[in-house]
């Protein structure tokens, strides 16, 4: 069962932060455009990629608090072992792509 458990706050945190991040996208597209030097480009990068992974974990925050905290409190043993697995998965994931 999906719930969105993140509060009016933490969505308005993650927005803003990802409208940031578009307007960092923007100016980096300008920066190729414009021949910019590639290390100026990869510092906004690496700049980007740095807010994406604050986002990633506000919401994993949120995540681990809620929905995956109900989960341990319930008697569901299936969800229980759902949201582990889901958890597993992604960090497996941030350790391959990081």
């Amino acid at each position: 069962m999906f719930m969105n458990m993140m509060d009016e706050k933490q969505k308005t945190n993650v927005a803003n932060r990802l409208s940031r991040v578009e307007g960092q996208v923007r100016g980096i597209r300008r920066m190729v455009e414009e021949d910019r030097y590639c290390m100026d480009i990869l510092a906004q990068t690496r700049s980007i990629t740095a807010a994406l992974r604050k986002v990633e974990n506000l919401i994993m925050e949120t995540h681990l608090n809620t929905c995956v905290a109900d989960a341990m409190r319930s008697t569901d043993e299936r969800d229980q072992d759902e949201k582990v697995k889901e958890i597993m998965t992604v960090l497996a994931d941030m350790r391959k792509h990081g």
